[in-house]
């Protein structure tokens, strides 16, 4: 059965404490249990600046319930470069770093690239084949978080497409939103909390939440709260939850 997830990018952020999110008398330490008992999913956010500990990954499975699942943004050193299809040491570098720790909560990694990088039919082919299916025997699922607006492109949807890979859609930001259906699951990041209550005001979260009913129709959705008005995060993707239960 199709399943909505919705989560935040990361859980460790001081704009979070002193019971704008995390109670005022939650330890640090345990700030990853009680945003995975808020929440169906987290994104994380420090794999993309640098390599973590197997023994990391490990650690957050067991904090976490038995029905969640963690979204991956692989590292930078595969993505942020001139030549994506160079990138095969990387790539198994990140894959094989410890992300297969967390199991059957491995969801999505998203392979975000930069700003600066225009679609090359070849190169972006490269490096899609450069993506494996399975690692130590769990099936993986890929995500493109594109940043330019050349990704646009139908033949960049075409190739994703036939590797049943993701195009992250980037919504309420300066990047280009890529709304293209290319996977049997859909990764959408919205960027545009503001310093209201819910983070959106009511019209516009009534918006996000018809579009992600549109965009589950049958497939998984993975929709997380990220950047903007950091502090309301939280608040907006409980807020997406409770509407979408």
């Amino acid at each position: 059965m199709a399943q909505i997830r919705i989560g935040i990018g990361g859980w460790n952020f001081p704009e979070w404490r002193k019971g704008v999110f995390y109670p005022s008398d939650l330890p640090q330490r345990r700030e990853l249990e009680y945003a995975s008992r808020a929440l169906s999913s987290i994104e994380i956010n420090a794999t993309y600046y640098g390599s973590q500990k197997p023994e990391s990954f490990q650690k957050w499975h067991d904090e976490t319930p038995d029905d969640f699942v963690f979204a991956v943004k692989a590292s930078r050193f595969a993505t942020n470069r001139k030549v994506l299809g160079d990138a095969g040491e990387s790539v198994q570098r990140f894959l094989t770093s410890g992300i297969t720790r967390l199991g059957p909560k491995l969801g999505p990694i998203n392979w975000q690239l930069a700003e600066t990088k225009k679609f090359d039919p070849q190169d972006f082919a490269a490096f899609l084949a450069l993506l494996p299916d399975e690692q130590d025997g769990i099936a993986l699922r890929h995500a493109i978080e594109a940043r330019h607006e050349s990704f646009a492109d139908p033949e960049a949807a075409d190739l994703c497409r036939a590797r049943n890979i993701a195009i992250v859609r980037a919504g309420d930001s300066k990047f280009p939103e890529i709304d293209a259906d290319t996977a049997d699951f859909a990764y959408l990041r919205i960027m545009g909390t503001s310093d209201v209550e819910k983070g959106y005001r009511d019209k516009d979260l009534s918006r996000w939440v018809e579009e992600a009913k549109r965009i589950a129709s049958g497939r998984d959705l993975f929709l997380y709260v990220i950047s903007g008005e950091k502090k309301r995060n939280p608040d907006c993707a409980i807020a997406l939850a409770e509407a979408l239960i």
